[in-house]
């Protein structure tokens, strides 16, 4: 009976994971900044077949991964406080537990730094992200 009625949901477009992947995606990265990576686990984990996220994520490319992450910077960046290496270390962190390529995480940190005062773009500047997002994968 229950596969019954599935079927029957499936006949009548009840029952999308496509749809419903492609909604999440993009309800999750608009909403709240979530990463491909993010998103993918997220899809992983309320059962969507592989073959059918990638094709959602793929709403998501690299310009707007980058564009997400540095509107969420440039947030949280009004109200932080501490040193540049302080406020660097934590907005890294914050886009990491978001699902963000380490290099994508410190490029839009480093810019944001660079932007907001004399001192911060001096520690922007020491920043190499292609070494460090090196040095964060080489630690995975």
């Amino acid at each position: 009976m229950i596969a019954e009625v599935l079927d029957r949901y499936d006949e009548v477009g009840i029952i999308d994971d496509a749809a419903f992947a492609r909604a999440w995606v993009s309800s999750r990265h608009h909403g709240r900044g979530l990463a491909r990576r993010a998103l993918a686990n997220e899809l992983r984990q309320h059962g969507v077949d592989a073959e059918v996220a990638t094709e959602a994520l793929e709403a998501v490319d690299d310009d707007a991964e980058a564009s997400a992450a540095r509107a969420l910077v440039d947030r949280k960046l009004r109200t932080a406080r501490g040193t540049p290496d302080q406020v660097f270390r934590r907005l890294v962190g914050m886009l990491a537990r978001k699902g963000y390529p380490a290099g994508t995480a410190i490029r839009a940190v480093k810019d944001a730094l660079a932007a907001r005062d004399e001192e911060a773009a001096e520690f922007a500047d020491q920043i190499d992200p292609d070494a460090m997002a090196s040095d964060q994968d080489a630690l995975s």
